[in-house]
């Protein structure tokens, strides 16, 4: 029988987030050395590295998909390296930077314990950073944070920590400070220990500890005092004994901070430079000592299916079995990958596995740990693990798997909704049922990336969350899938809704000598109020994130079998849209009143009762398009910054800010995206090619009269 080679304590899943161009890549390449995992470091710009293993990453620079990595660590003051049961166990997802791909940050955090945030030491906090932080934050993953670059022309540790504690958190505190900065940035002071690191050898292996220079000695000694009141403030007895003029021990301190970064109340700040080899042993060490193993996480929450009481399961191999599927990866080798994070209990490969979100039973063939896109077999896998399984069939992201004599549901992930989409037909005939078969299994592979079809002109449409992940899934399905196909241009995901409460009646009757239709309804419609997570919802309201549908039917006017398609009819008539054919949003539908035949009643006259009602009361309550506006940074030498604010502002843009950013100037915007389609073009034309921008989804707004008839008279 397979056992547990690593202690749980000994386990750390954590994931490594950043802004697009923070580093991300090249600390997780650095990781790989130090952890013995790679004989050599890989390069993001000479397309080698390790994680980023997909062709059109290496092509691109960038990261496009998560990769996961499992490795080992001996803490820098370990003195016998290859002592195996010295060794921690690193389970570690790289997660992509941009935008576009922020479904991979979004998932990676649900089943993660920890992250290492890496900031750009010249940016500081950028767009991204803040998202990644937010998700973070909503998955309660405790972090530690690494201002990375340091080596970088203007780069600023103390400006990138300030932009820490003014966008993302108070609670950040210094525990290292740098020596030197840009090209003289040569170690780092530990505050903790106030020793000064610096990193010698070939690729900065070597980690030398000295004296702290006389020049930084003040400063140590200051930020030393700042970190341990900030740490004391987590801890009674500490603070007592503080107050009382005993300062406490190193390792009393850590043990401290330790609890204080698992209840997310502090975030420690460490500095480097991953590209130059310098800092990133010291953040693996941070991970060990202030990132929580699975035992130290609270016990994961689910519902029972059977009775739908709330239930928990903790991170030990003698509890039932309860794991996640978090991703799914189409595999050239091996066929379909499904990834999952176990929380309880153990699985072995050649059992079966019980899918509590559909009720079905599935073999679990092969199980296999990821090295990026390399895989290694094992045969079992244990609480606290995240693994990947060869070949199921059924299993689809957000599915829960366990023991199916003690089921459990966990809560699902939430995806944003895509915002921009591109019509695609295949160049041939040969093409077409080839396509079918590869954009589903990219849906299944991508939560973001949706599939419909024009119902008016029968023509596919493809969503996704911006124009880069939409080439790049097209780009794959050509190389992955030898689909040949024609795209037109980006479309925005507009989305209609009502300004005012409305009402109105519905009656589909129909003779036509023998049985006859007969449906007749009710409907009130108000704007749907943001949802209170304390509110309890009665049992009569049916609710989804942007529609609600309350059934107020006294004394059985309308029988209970038609209540549903009445729904259903008013579901269809959203999709439908009313202002320019696209979906509505946001809207709660109260069915008050109706009558019904004995005879005539039936679910289909219901149904389109209900549709001609709700249509009726839309064009009431003033239904209005909404478009998505964009949190836009464009980061640009100071000598353009008259032509960029003068460009956002002429694309219905509103500038929110500016700040210096090293030598450059960040200007901050939100702007409709319907006006930032080939905007990369036009900033480099408009500054030599100096700038650049990025771009997130901030939230829809209702679009101004003149552009929503242009709109409307285009889809006519």
């Amino acid at each position: 029988m397979p056992t547990r080679d690593y202690p749980l304590e000994k386990v750390r899943n954590f994931g490594i987030i950043a802004h697009i161009d923070a580093g991300k890549t090249t600390t997780s390449e650095r990781v790989l050395y130090y952890t013995g995992s790679q004989h050599k470091i890989g390069e993001v710009h000479e397309g080698e590295t390790t994680t980023d293993w997909m062709e059109q990453e290496r092509e691109r620079g960038i990261t496009i998909t998560a990769a996961a990595i499992t490795c080992f660590w001996s803490r820098t003051d370990e003195k016998d390296k290859k002592d195996a049961s010295k060794k921690y166990r690193f389970n570690i997802i790289d997660t992509p930077g941009h935008i576009d791909f922020t479904v991979e940050v979004k998932r990676s955090m649900r089943v993660l314990d920890g992250a290492v945030v890496v900031f750009d030491g010249v940016a500081g906090v950028e767009p991204q950073s803040e998202t990644n932080w937010r998700y973070a934050d909503e998955a309660n993953v405790p972090r530690v944070c690494f201002i990375n670059k340091m080596d970088r022309m203007g780069a600023s540790f103390e400006k990138s920590y300030q932009s820490i504690l003014d966008r993302l958190t108070k609670n950040a505190v210094r525990m290292q400070l740098p020596i030197g900065a840009e090209e003289h940035f040569n170690g780092v002071i530990d505050l903790m220990h106030m020793k000064a690191y610096t990193f010698e050898g070939k690729m900065g292996e070597d980690v030398i500890e000295g004296e702290i220079p006389e020049n930084h000695k003040s400063d140590a000694n200051m930020y030393r005092a700042q970190l341990i009141e900030k740490i004391v403030e987590t801890d009674d007895a500490l603070m007592t004994a503080y107050l009382d003029g005993k300062e406490p021990t190193n390792e009393e301190l850590k043990a401290a901070l330790r609890k204080a970064v698992i209840a997310n109340k502090i975030f420690p700040v460490y500095t480097g430079s991953a590209l130059k080899n310098k800092g990133v042993q010291l953040v693996l060490d941070a991970v060990v000592d202030y990132l929580p193993s699975p035992v130290d996480m609270p016990a994961v929450k689910g519902i029972d299916p059977r009775t739908g009481e709330e239930i928990f399961r903790h991170a030990d191999d003698s509890e039932p079995f309860c794991a996640l599927a978090f991703k799914l990866q189409a595999d050239p080798f091996v066929g379909q990958l499904t990834f999952f994070r176990v929380y309880s209990g153990t699985i072995e490969a050649g059992s079966y596995l019980y899918n509590s979100t559909t009720g079905q039973k599935e073999r679990l063939g092969r199980i296999v740990r990821l090295q990026a896109n390399q895989r290694e077999e094992v045969k079992k896998v244990y609480a606290g693990e995240i693994a990947a399984a060869v070949g199921l069939k059924d299993v689809r992201t957000s599915h829960t798997l366990c023991d199916e004599a003690n089921p459990i549901v966990l809560e699902q992930i939430k995806f944003p909704e895509p915002v921009i989409s591109l019509r695609i037909e295949p160049k041939t005939k040969a093409d077409q049922e080839k396509m079918g078969i590869a954009m589903k299994k990219l849906s299944e592979e991508d939560p973001t990336f949706k599939v419909s079809s024009d119902a008016e002109t029968m023509e596919t449409l493809i969503s996704g969350m911006g124009e880069l992940h939409l080439e790049i899934l097209v780009d794959r399905m050509k190389r992955e899938f030898n689909v040949e196909a024609n795209v037109g241009k980006p479309q925005v995901a507009y989305r209609e809704t009502i300004l005012q409460p409305a009402e109105a009646e519905g009656k589909y009757i129909k003779q036509t000598g023998g049985k006859g239709q007969y449906g007749h309804v009710r409907l009130r419609i108000k704007p749907l109020e943001a949802l209170d997570p304390e509110k309890k919802i009665a049992k009569n309201v049916t609710r989804e994130d942007h529609f609600e549908f309350i059934n107020n039917i006294k004394g059985g006017v309308i029988p209970q079998e038609f209540i549903a398609p009445v729904e259903k009819g008013v579901v269809e008539a959203m999709e439908r849209g009313f202002v320019a054919g696209f979906k509505m949003v946001d809207i709660s539908v109260e069915l008050y009143d109706g009558s019904y035949h004995d005879v005539d009643s039936s679910e289909i006259a219901f149904k389109i009762a209900a549709s001609m009602a709700f249509q009726e009361a839309a064009q009431k309550a003033k239904a209005v398009l909404l478009e998505p506006i964009m949190r836009v940074e464009v980061v640009v030498p100071e000598k353009f910054m008259g032509d960029i604010t003068g460009s956002l502002s002429g694309k219905r843009g509103a500038i929110e800010g500016m700040e210096e950013r090293g030598l450059a100037r960040a200007i901050k915007a939100k702007v409709p995206l319907s006006e930032m389609f080939g905007y990369t073009t036009q900033l480099r034309s408009m500054t030599e090619g100096r700038a650049s921008f990025t771009m997130e989804f901030d939230h829809y707004e209702v679009v101004p009269p003149n552009v929503a008839a242009t709109i409307v008279a285009s889809r006519k």
